[in-house]
């Protein structure tokens, strides 16, 4: 069966006799495999769709447990990021951040609006790329329901005024809960933020990626929530630093 759609190239793996190995990110399907012949040399429209962080159209050969991509169009090229070395690793760091939380042949609309909203953003963006990346990787979060729990303690449900955030519980955690759990002589990983931390993830949450065109976080709320959000996606999907991670320059 012959099919289109709507999509960006997450990774290459390349096979013997020149043909390779697309990840795909696609509208229709979800992540899928799917082989292709197209050179990646040359000018052509097909190799220009494969190029990194080129937002394209996808002629696919659909069989029942393969896919094939046959021809390719660009629909938008973000080519200034790979102008810049900087943003070209950021936008690495959130392609192959991507790749690790979408399973395949899932649908998932809104994660893939987010992409392309998230490369559009980077595009024009002059500066601290991290900003960019955090809000990404919150609202992303958001979309696959992992989002830790920020309005109660995830452990006795109160509101508290001053909170820590418990890596493995999965959210906030009151003072009187942190205590118990000490107590019990657990080992949890545990940090210190205050209601300006929970206020700027719920911002996060509630705009579009486009109001952090300009918008940069201070450096140690940066810094702290790029912590936290390590070490839960570590821990609860077992995702550890990523090979493109070492490259980030903020």
């Amino acid at each position: 069966m012959y099919t289109d759609t709507e999509g960006l190239v997450l990774k290459h793996i390349k096979l013997a006799g020149g043909r390779k190995i697309l990840v795909l990110f696609s509208l229709k399907y979800g992540k899928i495999s799917a082989g292709t012949n197209i050179n990646e040399k040359g000018r052509s429209k097909a190799t220009l769709a494969l190029r990194p962080f080129t937002y394209s159209k996808f002629e696919i050969y659909k069989s029942r447990d393969n896919y094939n991509v046959n021809s390719a169009d660009v629909i938008k090229s973000f080519y200034k990021i790979g102008e810049d070395v900087d943003k070209y690793m950021h936008a690495s760091y959130i392609l192959e951040f991507t790749d690790k939380i979408t399973a395949e042949n899932e649908r998932a609309p809104q994660l893939f609006d987010l992409l392309i909203e998230y490369l559009s953003v980077l595009e024009k963006r002059t500066k601290k790329y991290s900003t960019l990346d955090l809000a990404f990787q919150m609202k992303a979060l958001s979309y696959i329901g992992c989002m830790p729990e920020l309005k109660h303690c995830v452990s006795c449900g109160c509101e508290a005024e001053w909170v820590s955030f418990c890596i493995e519980e999965g959210g906030v955690i009151c003072q009187n809960c942190v205590k118990k759990l000490k107590s019990n002589m657990k080992e949890l990983l545990i940090y210190d933020v205050d209601f300006g931390i929970i206020r700027v993830i719920n911002y996060i949450l509630c705009n579009p990626l486009k109001s952090f065109e300009n918008l940069a976080l201070t450096d140690d709320t940066q810094k702290q929530l790029k912590l936290i959000i390590r070490d839960y996606i570590g821990y609860h999907l077992d995702i550890r630093e990523l090979k493109s991670e070492s490259f980030l320059m903020d």
